[in-house]
């Protein structure tokens, strides 16, 4: 249960529900990164902190039924998630491992490829992290990342001191559990110096207006995320309620833009 308060987020059914929208909205970028990747049919990847498993369903069906997909989270709860519907789907294709990615051995395989998205920046120790994941990629294994390099960049147009506000709240809360929002700024250097190339670094920022499918990703976070930063003693329930009502006169108002998170693509090679 410990491992399960320590999200963020939490991993209670609405933020399953949430992380679903959050891939359904980054899934062409993401399957445009494993495209570049060359991720295919009969491949060995690893899926690290798979969450409730929306990604590793998606790299099953790319692998096929020769391939295999390890999924690895510390979540029991996401991943019960995950087996139930792998088993639904008749998915025999995809193993799930119950694993703190700050302290255990991952999965003892020679995987082809290797998927992370937004967990370096939540663990304590993202370079440890980091050497274990190439440690099981065979040589010429491909690593594939999306973390945040400027989480920051989140902002209204016009801008907000009640959303930034909120986000400094944000970045402060994960800061305060060991994580760092701003890892992508790291990783480039730590790969090289264990021995990776580097074949993609690509800035994703994206500006949209609410009727952009894409508004739908922050504003479930900033539903569920102030929530979360009252229970944390972050906010008062005023002060709560304050953002949640300048989010939502902005959304209201034509004309408005929001401006994403900045995240940086990697994709690495192992030598």
């Amino acid at each position: 249960m410990n491992r399960e308060k320590d999200y963020i987020l939490g991993t209670h059914d609405e933020e399953i529900e949430r992380l679903g929208l959050q891939h359904r909205v980054w899934r062409p970028k993401v399957l445009d990164a494993w495209k570049r990747a060359g991720f295919t049919i009969g491949q060995k990847i690893l899926d690290v902190g798979c969450g409730p498993g929306y990604a590793s369903l998606d790299l099953a069906e790319i692998v096929g039924p020769s391939g295999k997909i390890f999924a690895v989270d510390r979540s029991r709860r996401f991943l019960d998630r995950l087996e139930a519907v792998r088993k639904q789907r008749g998915l025999e294709n995809i193993s799930t491992f119950e694993l703190d990615l700050d302290e255990a051995e991952l999965p003892a395989i020679q995987a082809d490829g290797a998927w992370c998205r937004w967990v370096f920046a939540f663990v304590k120790r993202p370079r440890e992290l980091l050497k274990r994941i190439g440690n099981v990629l065979k040589p010429g294994g491909i690593l594939a990342v999306h973390e945040y390099f400027d989480y920051g960049a989140w902002q209204f147009a016009p801008r907000s001191p009640e959303h930034e506000e909120f986000v400094r709240l944000v970045m402060e809360s994960w800061r305060a559990t060991g994580g760092e929002p701003d890892i992508g700024l790291s990783l480039p250097g730590w790969l090289q110096e264990m021995g990776f190339e580097l074949k993609t670094l690509n800035p994703i920022i994206e500006i949209f207006p609410k009727t952009s499918y894409w508004w739908q990703w922050p504003k479930t976070f900033i539903d569920v995320g102030i929530r979360r930063m009252v229970d944390l003693g972050y906010l008062t329930a005023d002060r709560a309620r304050g953002i949640a009502e300048d989010f939502a006169a902005r959304e209201a108002k034509p004309g408005t833009l929001m401006i994403t998170p900045a995240v940086l693509e990697i994709i690495a090679v192992k030598r």
